[in-house]
C-alpha cells in the first residue's frame, strides 16, 4: 500500500479491500466533495448550532430546522448516491458503508443522519406491515429532492444505555396505531420525516421486556405535527446533524414487529449505528493523518521534507499501520453484519458472533 493512499478514501478502500463495488460512483461522490462539499462543510461547521425556527407568521407551531441553503444541498448528495437506497436493490448493506466511509472522511457529522435514516429503513421493510411499509417506505427510497429522512430515538433524560430503567415514554394502543406520550432527551437527525422510536407498552413491566419499537411520523394524518422539538442541542462539534429535545403528546405512531420482540429490534438498530460508528472513526483517522501527511510533505526543515526525517517517517509508519489494523476490525465487524441483517428473532450463533466483534470494534475504534 501507498502511502498516497491515504489522502483519498476511495483509494485506501481500493487498497484495503481489492475491487470495489460501485467504484465510479465512488468516485464521484469523492470528487463532488473535493470540488464543493468541503467548503459547504466548512460553513456548516463555522455556522454553529442550527436555528429552531418553532412557529411561521400566523403563530403556528412548525418546527423548521433552519441551515444554510448549501447544507440541504451536501445532505441530499449522499442520499441521491445511494446511501440508503442502494442497501435495498443490492439486498447488502456494504454500499451504504462505502458511501459512509467516504462522507465521514469529509464530514462524520453528516454520516449521521444517513446512519439513522438507513437504522429506520430497515427495521420498517423487515417488521412493519404491510400497509405500513407500503406508506412510508418508498419515500425513504427515493433518489431525488423529496426523499425523506429517518431517526433513531432511544434515550431519555435518565440516559441511554440502561433503557430498561430509564424509557417513561409508554405507548397506548388507538385502533391500529398508538399513541406516545414522553420526551427523547437526545434526539438525533431532529425535524426528520420519520423515527423508530423505543416506548413502553402501557401496563408493560419496569424492565427492558417491556419495551417496544414504534415508527413515529413527523406529521399526525389530519397534517398536523406529530412530534414537537423543545430545543437544539448547542454541540461543540458533529453540526451538520441536529440534536434536539423532542416532545411526544399523544403523538401517531405504529408498532414494528410483536411486542415481545421489542429490545431485540431496538438492539438491532443499535447495532446498526455500531458498525456505522466504528466505519466512521476508521475514515475520520485517516483524514487526520492525509492532513498530517501533506502538511509533512510540504514543510520543510534542515533540506527536506520533515516527513523524510527518520523519527517523523517512523511515526507515520507506526500511525498508518494502527489505521489498517483497526480498519481490518471494524470491516470484519460490517461483513459479519451484512450475513446477517435480514436475520430476525432467535438469532443464529452467526449473528451473536458478530454481535461480539461489533462491540469490540467500536471499543478499540
Amino acid at each position: 500500500m501507498s502511502w498516497d493512499d491515504v489522502l483519498s478514501p476511495t483509494a485506501y478502500l481500493s487498497a484495503r479491500l481489492g475491487e470495489l463495488p460501485l467504484i465510479e460512483t465512488l468516485k464521484e461522490y469523492e470528487a463532488w466533495w473535493e470540488a464543493e462539499g468541503k467548503a459547504i462543510s466548512a460553513t456548516v461547521d463555522r455556522a454553529g448550532t442550527p436555528w429552531l425556527r418553532m412557529f411561521d407568521v400566523l403563530g403556528r407551531r412548525v418546527d423548521e430546522i433552519l441551515f444554510p441553503p448549501e447544507y440541504w444541498k451536501m445532505l441530499k448528495k449522499g442520499y441521491q448516491a445511494g446511501v440508503v437506497w442502494r442497501v435495498f436493490e443490492a439486498r447488502s448493506l456494504i454500499p451504504a458503508y462505502l458511501l459512509g466511509y467516504v462522507t465521514a472522511f469529509y464530514d462524520p457529522g453528516l454520516y449521521c443522519p444517513y446512519t439513522v435514516s438507513l437504522s429506520t429503513a430497515v427495521p420498517l421493510e423487515k417488521y412493519g406491515s404491510d400497509e405500513v411499509k407500503a406508506r412510508f417506505l418508498p419515500p425513504l427510497l427515493r433518489r431525488d429532492e423529496g426523499v425523506w429522512q429517518g431517526a433513531t430515538w432511544m434515550t431519555e433524560v435518565g440516559g441511554g444505555s440502561d433503557l430498561g430503567t430509564y424509557v417513561e415514554t409508554v405507548a397506548r394502543p388507538a385502533g391500529d396505531r398508538y399513541l406516545l406520550t414522553g420526551e427523547k432527551y437526545f434526539a438525533s437527525n431532529a425535524g426528520a420525516e420519520l423515527a423508530v422510536v423505543a416506548a413502553r407498552l402501557e401496563g408493560a413491566p419496569q424492565n427492558v421486556r417491556g419495551l417496544a419499537l414504534f415508527l413515529l411520523p413527523r406529521y399526525r394524518e389530519d397534517g398536523e405535527l406529530n412530534y414537537t422539538i423543545r430545543r437544539i442541542k448547542d454541540k461543540t462539534g458533529t453540526r451538520s446533524v441536529p440534536t434536539g429535545e423532542v416532545e411526544l403528546k399523544d403523538s401517531e405512531a405504529y408498532l414494528l414487529g410483536k411486542p415481545e420482540w421489542g429490545i431485540y429490534l431496538i438492539l438491532e438498530v443499535l447495532n446498526l449505528s455500531r458498525v456505522a460508528n466504528s466505519i466512521a472513526s476508521i475514515a475520520l483517522a485517516q483524514r487526520a493523518l492525509a492532513d498530517a501527511l501533506t502538511f509533512a510533505r510540504g514543510r520543510v526543515a534542515f533540506g527536506k521534507p520533515v516527513v523524510e526525517h527518520p523519527l517523523l517517517h517512523h511515526q507515520f509508519e507506526e500511525h498508518i499501520g494502527r489505521l489498517n489494523a483497526a480498519f481490518a476490525l471494524a470491516w470484519e465487524s460490517l461483513t459479519l453484519l451484512d450475513g446477517v441483517w435480514q436475520e430476525t428473532p432467535r438469532y443464529s450463533g452467526r449473528y451473536h458472533l458478530f454481535r461480539l466483534l461489533a462491540h469490540l470494534a467500536k471499543y478499540w475504534t
